[in-house]
């Protein structure tokens, strides 16, 4: 290890233990007892870490990028500081004129400590080496240094072990066995240590390596699923996610353990990595320690995960510049990704070199039968390859035919052919992307019936697909830089395009029955994954990505093949593909004209069954959550009704029928005696009957039935619905201004956020409201103590108990993840998207008791609201309301909606002031 610590520059200014041992020795001098002198010591070699530290982290903002440098400096810091108090400790606290054979110790390095290479706020792993039984001096000693390291506030992770007791513990734990493997000689007894090891090699390493390489790599396999299981999350671990430093950590100790290498150089030497894949691991490596190094830093704690709050501030400090479009972070963070690639790619060939080294090694047959032959490729062991160096050269176009022969043949793609693909895809020029074979051949493997998200992924991995699509090449690596979308562009239209093939392949029936019944009914498949190809392809342009990609559309798929009217479908499906989403998250599904324009823009049945599946895959790829069953009901909703439109020519049955038909299945449920139904039916207006499913109707009656026997002022139902995942809070109360915006206050307080809100008024003027309502993790609020808290805070807030305003002033607004976004509020006025009542939108940073504020503000405005329809995308919420004046008119005086348009867009525009404003009324 001395090597890497050759790295550090001038380590005396860091740490110069000579001159910190004569310190320590004039500090002690004159001084009695063994807590005087431990204290002194202490004292003095805090000291020295201290001012290690600075010199370490002013070296760190002088040199960020300098990632193995500045982890060797700490992990030098430590080795010193640890040798100096295992000094002292051993020859001025408790000393041994004649020691023992049994009183020997030697103080080791372990885990990524023993690699030599620690951040600023790494744990210490250190293991205490006794050769038998542990002596009452070596007790004492191992006590007191753990004492002063605990005095100086450093995190020490220890273990004491006996030779056996190291052995045996190594046989039977994998953890245990891979820290020993990276055991390094701190200070001490070295021929006790040299034992440790040379046992360790004859009594753990040998003849285990095949064993040993299973089970990290199943510990591998393991921790990626824990990580999600891709490189491409937006807020990655880069310890321990996939392509991060233990991807890296894992093939070197294959290596160690394997071929007993010192040193990732000594890979090379056994044909394990190349010069080239050398230089790669180095450049990773260095890259992932130097961010890591500055996170720690930047954090002042262990931290390894790249939140949003910490990306922009790294992005600065790693000295990323805004350039060709791109923000500085998000140039940043797709370095991150490609050299998260990066370590992928090295981590598979070595690998396949490992491989191809034990079946070398081995009897089988399986292993030296000659690989068969496909269409001029080899298959070996299930993995495609390729017969020579120039295989690619003399024909490009076989750089697609591989992965789609792979996806047609359920093969992996081989390491070494991916190396290959990688270094001639270059030879993807503009020929090939025009050539009819190499289309037909992409397209076949991206309308595959099998597993495209797999081969797709290798082929983006590869540089291929980037190299045939020049458009989305673009977007390889491209972070979404918000709190929505947890993938890269790509990685989300990879995942999305799997989802189409499990949808079509009925694995997702459950989740998605109504897209798994109509995607048999499309003319033309190939439009749809075309279309969740291109989607989102013109992202991180500038422009419009919805009009951008259309226009990308109509310019490519001709090129792959497609007709003139698929073209113009898959234009229209990429101009459009937010607008079903839109419209049923933010508009009024009850309000006939909303969906007479929504049908209106898709104009007929094919297309609207090609965006839904769109709409469908588009929000679950964005990641784990984003998807839940009331934006499936929602979506559901939205289509039966356009397709009625659509399939009977903008017809549709009255509303009278429909009326009808709600209260005929409604009574059929109650039972209740027909002039009582009656009277009820009678109170309810007739939006209430349209807008209610059935399940809220029977819900609705049965506590209005029991309020009135009861003659309760104040009733509150709360029902679960966990196939949409959300709660119906309904309120049942004498009407009179301001109830909805107290009621919304108040679900707030209680800890639920409101989905939906649907606002009716009974003839006879009771208010009857009912709020789909969430958990703040999107889960319905089911618990007993969840629902008590809810119910008993409305009533409080209703009943007059406590001052909302001052409750909601008293709390914090923000969330601190949201703090790092910028969301333009924006206040969107529209008079035409329904015919009985005005339409306002407004976007902001999402934040507690924003529709508190809002809708106060509209009760102050002295509007009435009719219903209210809350989005969330991440930090942005988007909040809608159905309004008339007092009279029950649109607002249609410009004056006044401008008045309102500025006051709304200072509420989203200062968290605070809208709270504070109104507790100070």
């Amino acid at each position: 290890m001395a090597s890497r610590f050759e790295t550090v520059a001038n380590r005396r200014a860091i740490i110069d233990r000579v001159v910190v041992t004569d310190t320590l020795r004039e500090a002690v001098a004159g001084l009695d007892g063994v807590k005087a002198r431990r204290d002194a010591c202490a004292r003095v070699i805090g000291a020295a870490l201290t001012a290690g530290r600075l010199e370490l982290r002013r070296r760190l903002l002088a040199a960020p990028s300098r990632g193995l440098e500045a982890a060797a400096g700490q992990s030098f810091l430590t080795d010193q500081l640890l040798r100096l108090t295992f000094d002292f400790v051993t020859t001025e606290l408790y000393p041994l004129g004649n020691p023992t054979a049994s009183e020997r110790l030697s103080l080791v390095a372990v885990g990524g400590y023993g690699r030599g290479e620690m951040a600023p706020y790494s744990d210490i792993d250190i293991l205490f080496l006794t050769p038998w039984k542990q002596t009452p001096w070596g007790e004492q000693v191992i006590e007191t240094i753990l004492h002063l390291l605990w005095d100086l506030k450093l995190k020490v992770g220890h273990s004491t072990r006996s030779l056996d007791d190291m052995i045996r513990m190594a046989k039977s734990d994998l953890t245990i066995r891979t820290a020993l493997l990276e055991a390094r000689f701190i200070w001490g007894d070295r021929p006790l240590y040299d034992q440790a090891s040379a046992r360790f090699r004859k009594e753990i390493v040998a003849g285990n390596a095949r064993q040993f390489i299973a089970d990290k790599l199943a510990e591998r396999d393991a921790r990626h699923l824990k990580m999600g299981d891709s490189r491409y999350v937006v807020e990655p671990n880069l310890k321990e996610g996939k392509g991060g430093l233990r991807d890296l950590h894992t093939l070197f100790w294959i290596g160690k353990f394997a071929y007993q290498v010192e040193t990732v150089e000594g890979l090379v030497d056994k044909g394990l990595l190349t010069a080239p894949e050398l230089r790669q691991f180095r450049r990773a490596e260095n890259f992932l320690w130097a961010v890591r190094c500055n996170l720690h830093d930047i954090a002042g704690r262990a931290e390894e995960r790249l939140t949003f709050d910490v990306q922009r501030e790294l992005s600065l400090r790693l000295r990323y510049t805004e350039r060709a479009g791109l923000a500085a972070v998000e140039r940043f963070m797709r370095h991150y990704f490609l050299m998260a690639r990066h370590v992928g790619d090295v981590t598979g060939l070595f690998l396949a070199h490992v491989e191809e080294s034990f079946a070398s090694k081995s009897w089988l047959p399986s292993f030296t039968r000659r690989p068969r032959r496909l269409a001029g490729f080899t298959v070996r062991n299930g993995k495609i390859g390729v017969p020579a160096d120039d295989f690619f050269a003399k024909d490009p176009t076989r750089l697609l035919e591989m992965f789609t022969l792979a996806d047609a043949e359920g093969l992996e793609v081989h390491p070494l052919a991916m190396r290959q693909a990688g270094r001639d895809a270059h030879l993807i020029g503009e020929s090939v992307r025009r050539d009819t074979r190499a289309n037909a051949l992409f397209l076949d493997l991206l309308t595959s019936h099998k597993t495209p998200e797999r081969t797709l992924r290798w082929m983006s991995e590869a540089g291929v697909f980037g190299r045939f699509v020049p458009d989305f090449g673009r977007v390889v690596a491209q972070m979404q830089y918000d709190m929505y979308h947890h993938y890269t562009v790509d990685e989300h239209t990879i995942r999305a395009i799997g989802l189409v093939a499990r949808i079509e392949a009925g694995e997702l029936k459950a989740d998605h029955p109504l897209s798994s019944a109509i995607v048999k009914q499309l003319v033309s498949r190939r439009v749809l994954y075309v279309a969740v190809l291109l989607h989102d392809i013109a992202k991180g342009r500038g422009g419009d990505h919805s009009e951008l990609g259309a226009e990308i559309a109509e310019r490519l798929c001709p090129r792959l093949g497609l007709t003139a009217a698929e073209t113009e479908t898959v234009a229209w499906l990429v101009r459009f593909h937010l607008l079903m989403s839109s419209t049923a998250f933010k508009r009024d599904l009850s309000d006939f004209k909303t969906i007479l324009d929504f049908a209106e823009v898709v104009a007929s049945p094919e297309r609207l069954r090609l965006l839904l599946i769109l709409t469908v895959v588009d929000i679950r790829a964005v990641g784990p959550g984003v998807w839940n069953g009331w934006k499936g009901q929602l979506l559901r909703e939205l289509y039966d009704a356009a397709e009625e439109v659509l399939r009977l020519g903008h017809k549709q049955k009255g509303r009278s029928e429909r009326v009808a038909a709600k209260q005929a299945a409604l009574a059929a449920d109650l039972e209740w005696p027909a002039a009582e139904f009656a009277t009820y039916a009678r109170r309810m207006t007739e939006a209430y009957w349209i807008a209610e499913p059935h399940e809220v109707l029977v819900g609705n009656a049965v506590l209005v039935e029991r309020a009135d026997f009861e003659g309760a002022p104040l009733s509150i139902g709360m029902t679960a619905d966990p196939g949409s995942g959300t709660t119906v809070v309904t309120v049942y109360a004498a009407d009179h201004p301001g109830l909805f915006y107290r009621i919304a206050g108040a679900i707030s307080l209680g800890g639920a956020n409101i989905l939906d809100a649907r606002i009716h008024t009974t003839r006879d003027g009771q208010a009857l409201d009912n709020f789909v309502v969430c958990d703040p993790l999107g889960r319905p609020f089911a618990e007993a103590a969840q629902l008590s808290r809810l119910k008993r805070s409305i009533e409080d807030v209703l009943t007059g108990k406590i001052r909302l305003a001052d409750r909601l002033a008293a709390r914090p607004l923000a969330r601190r993840r949201a703090e790092v976004f910028r969301v333009e509020p924006a206040v969107l006025t529209d008079n035409k998207a329904s015919n009985r009542y005005t339409v306002i939108e407004v976007a902001a940073l999402d934040r507690p008791a924003l529709l508190y504020s809002l809708t106060h503000a509209l009760f102050a405005a002295r509007l009435t609201i009719h219903s209210a329809h809350i989005a969330t995308y991440g930090e942005r919420a988007t909040d809608t309301f159905y309004l008339t004046d007092l009279t029950g008119q649109k607002v249609d005086n410009a004056a006044r909606l401008r008045a309102l348009e500025k006051r709304l867009t200072e509420i989203a525009a200062t968290p605070v002031a809208g709270i504070e404003a109104i507790a100070a009324e």
